[in-house]
């Protein structure tokens, strides 16, 4: 998939919008994608669901405290296309090999 948040918004409870760079929008329940602790723990407050932005450095949705969720999940959720291991595995190479990390996978 790999495909880049653009446009993410709070809409009632713990519900997030997003849109994707192909135009791909919807909402995503975060109550049924993440447990509220540790780095997700403030966001049991929907004030605090509410103050989501996009890192678009990495094309993905993020909270002031440095939470994130990794894209290809919400786009699967929303479009409910499952994720490609394979695809994202070869991407995770790819960034390791750029930024002169060494890759696991």
């Amino acid at each position: 998939m790999l495909k880049d948040v653009v446009e993410a918004r709070g809409t009632e409870g713990h519900r997030i919008y997003v849109r994707f760079e192909d135009g791909v929008e919807g909402e995503v329940d975060l109550s049924a994608l993440v447990r509220f602790t540790g780095v997700f723990a403030p966001l049991r407050d929907p004030e605090e669901v509410r103050k989501v932005a996009v890192d678009p450095e990495l094309g993905t949705v993020c909270w002031p405290n440095g939470a994130d969720l990794d894209p290809d999940v919400l786009y699967s959720l929303v479009t409910g296309e499952p994720i490609d291991l394979a695809e994202v595995g070869a991407a995770a190479r790819q960034t390791a090999a750029h930024s002169g990390r060494a890759s696991t996978t």
